[in-house]
């Protein structure tokens, strides 16, 4: 017992011996801080600040953005937009069960089951307490991109084509034979004609050269804009004898036809044609054979 007695003894000295800590400079010895400490002290010190630190983590955590980038946590943004959506379909499950209620009156009434309608819309809209205002049915940014690229796909619609003819007589910039014609459906606005390497390819008419330049999939490209809103455009040619800027005259040379660009698939030359900012057919123009 006296032994026990003494070992707790021993411990609790342990705890409460001052001991000293000093920061001295080492060039000049001098004493800058000096600490006194016991064990007892430093294992009250740092209980706190884990304590501190813990709840200081876990206050981050709760109540901050910073949980968002934790596995497992939804963003704060996320979760405001997904009761949003909630509250609108349910307004607009409300407004498909008015209209429908309204619909089964109206073909009840042209159908002769009844003779008059026993309630309006504005009864309806009364009994499920429908909100107008809460609905908000402007287009989303998403809607918007849906709307232009199904605008940007019926522009080149085959019943969209350009039948406006200027009175020009055009030139075949190349003669050969007809491998890939033109096709809507693919987006293959162009006739492709094959022909041997280097063959001179000719303006279809008169006009100016608005675009001559190397592309990595069509290799060298040249545009020429006409009268009438034409614009023709040879692709996959060998060399390019014209420049941007250039008038050109019909029947003019202003390339060598090849095989150029990643999309060719052998010595030929691809010709689109262009009229108002529409494709159309070059063979209801051009004779190429």
């Amino acid at each position: 017992m006296a032994k026990d007695s003494k070992e707790k003894g021993k411990i609790r000295q342990k705890l409460v011996n001052k001991y000293r800590m000093v920061i001295i400079n080492e060039n000049t010895f001098e004493e800058r801080l000096t600490f006194r400490l016991t064990r007892l002290n430093v294992f009250i010190f740092g209980g706190i600040f884990s304590i501190l630190l813990i709840t200081g983590t876990i206050f981050l955590i709760a109540f901050t953005p910073l949980k968002e980038y934790i596995p497992g946590y939804s963003s704060t943004k996320l979760k405001k937009e997904a009761t949003q959506l909630v509250y609108k379909v349910d307004s607009l499950q409300q407004v498909l069960k008015v209209n429908n209620l309204y619909i089964d009156n109206v073909k009840e009434l042209l159908t002769g089951k009844i003779t008059e309608v026993q309630f309006d819309r504005d009864s309806i809209l009364q009994s499920v307490q429908y909100d107008k205002d809460s609905v908000n049915l402007e287009p989303s940014e998403a809607d918007l991109e849906f709307r232009l690229d199904i605008e940007s796909e019926d522009r080149y619609s085959i019943f969209n084509e350009a039948t406006k003819d200027a009175g020009i007589v055009f030139f075949a910039p190349v003669t050969g034979t007809l491998t890939d014609g033109y096709d809507p459906k693919t987006k293959h606005f162009a006739v492709d004609i094959a022909v041997e390497m280097n063959t001179p390819v000719k303006s279809v008419a008169d006009g100016t050269i608005i675009f001559a330049a190397w592309t990595a999939q069509t290799g060298h490209v040249i545009i020429v804009e006409h009268t009438g809103g034409f614009i023709s455009t040879y692709k996959h040619n060998t060399s390019l004898h014209k420049e941007q800027g250039d008038l050109v005259k019909s029947g003019e040379v202003i390339a060598l036809a090849g095989d150029t660009g990643e999309l060719s698939t052998g010595p030929h030359l691809h010709f689109e044609l262009w009229n108002d900012g529409y494709p159309v057919n070059p063979i209801n123009y051009i004779d190429f054979e």
